[in-house]
């Protein structure tokens, strides 16, 4: 039995799919560090059927399926592949080669195919048992199990020469053998139990079989009687019968005499009835003029409590007007006090302003004659000064601007 072929896609770091071909001469893989080397030994423990996750360097199986990059979409689906050339027949199937593939979907679904052909995780373990392939075989060796195969760590030393020898198979099988023969003597030990309950029911059965035998005879007997029950029974119901009609005769007659007397008592209702309307009439005709009466009345009402209420209104506008009046004469009175105040107020300020016009005339005088003066000196000053013609008013204006 040889690996002729390795086909990845998805896988973790491979993203497009991948086919390693393990042709004549070729013993090993080999490439830098981070180029998928220990991807790929990930990748063929689980598909011969490895389950724990630590095992293959993850958290769990979502981060099986490759995540994506910057450049690339992730993918929805982990698949592998694994060949093997059967021609020696190693492996217990008929065919030649033999694929088996495991796929894993993000969505949570995984399948096993057995060369295309859906099948269960036992049946791949079925297929390399005794081959020394496996997920803890010594086919598969990483670097942790060295440690535990020197140390010999839970004999596993030990059950990688058995599995070399070819024990292991046998060991498997007599471990499915002991299960199944504990499994057969729970069974024996229930069917026992069921034996037991089986005998106890028997007797209640039988118990119950004589009670359902006394119960048909007793029932046949009760039939017998009851037909004879049933003949006496229809002799007492003609006589009872003929009675019956008898008095069904007589209810007859009394209920003919009883609709007499109704139809008596109901013409009589009816004359009782017409007065009734006639009464009725005339009781709406007076109901209608008294209506009217009160319609009058209330008519008559109402305009006398509008007359009130236009007197009483007229009366409080008097009162307004009154007292509107009065303090429109106080208000008149003050006013008058107010006119001659302002007048005598006015004649003072007259007064004044004819002092203070005098007393303007007076200034205004003044003022020519100082200025008059002015001139004068200046005229003098300036021929004194040499200059023979004397300013001018204008002149002397502009020098003491």
């Amino acid at each position: 039995m040889r690996l002729k072929s390795l086909e990845i896609k998805g896988f973790k770091s491979f993203a497009d799919k991948t086919i390693l071909n393990f042709d004549e001469g070729i013993t090993g893989v080999i490439g830098p560090n981070g180029c998928g080397k220990s991807n790929i030994v990930d990748s063929i423990r689980w598909v011969i059927g490895e389950h724990k996750i630590s095992n293959l360097r993850s958290e769990n199986l979502e981060s099986l399926v490759f995540n994506g990059s910057k450049t690339r979409s992730a993918s929805g689906i982990a698949e592998v592949s694994l060949t093997f050339d059967n021609t020696k027949n190693l492996l217990p199937t008929e065919f030649s080669t033999v694929t088996v593939t495991r796929k894993y979907y993000k969505s949570g679904e995984s399948e096993y195919r057995l060369n295309d052909v859906a099948c269960r995780l036992k049946d791949i373990h079925n297929l390399f048992m005794d081959t020394g392939i496996s997920t803890d075989s010594y086919a598969i060796i990483e670097l942790g199990m060295v440690d535990d195969i020197i140390k010999d760590k839970e004999n596993s030393r030990r059950k990688m020469l058995e599995q070399a020898a070819g024990i292991s198979i046998y060991k498997t099988r007599k471990k499915e053998a002991k299960l199944k023969l504990d499994a057969a003597e729970q069974d024996l030990a229930r069917i026992e139990d069921l034996l037991f309950e089986i005998n106890n029911q028997l007797k209640s059965l039988e118990s119950q079989a004589k009670k359902a035998e006394k119960y048909f005879e007793i029932k046949k007997e009760y039939k017998e009687v009851s037909i004879e029950l049933a003949k006496a029974a229809l002799e007492g119901f003609n006589v009872t019968y003929h009675d019956l009609n008898e008095k069904q005769k007589q209810e007859v007659d009394r209920r003919i005499e009883l609709e007499t007397a109704i139809a008596k008592e109901e013409a009589l209702l009816e004359q009782e009835k017409l007065e009734l309307v006639h009464k009725e009439k005339a009781l709406q005709t007076m109901q209608h003029a008294f209506n009217e009466m009160l319609d009058a009345v209330r008519s008559k009402e109402n305009e006398k409590s509008l007359s009130s209420q236009r007197l009483q209104y007229l009366k409080e506008r008097e009162s307004g007007l009154n007292e509107f009046l009065q303090k429109a004469g106080g208000q008149l009175k003050g006013l008058d006090e107010s006119i001659q105040f302002t007048g005598n107020q006015i004649r003072e300020d007259e007064v004044q302003l004819v002092q203070f016009e005098s007393k303007l005339l007076d200034l205004k005088k003044k003022w020519k004659k100082s200025v008059r003066s002015l001139m004068t000196n200046a005229a003098i000053l300036m021929i004194c000064a040499g200059r023979t013609r004397p300013y001018s008013a204008n002149s002397l204006k502009r020098k003491k601007k």
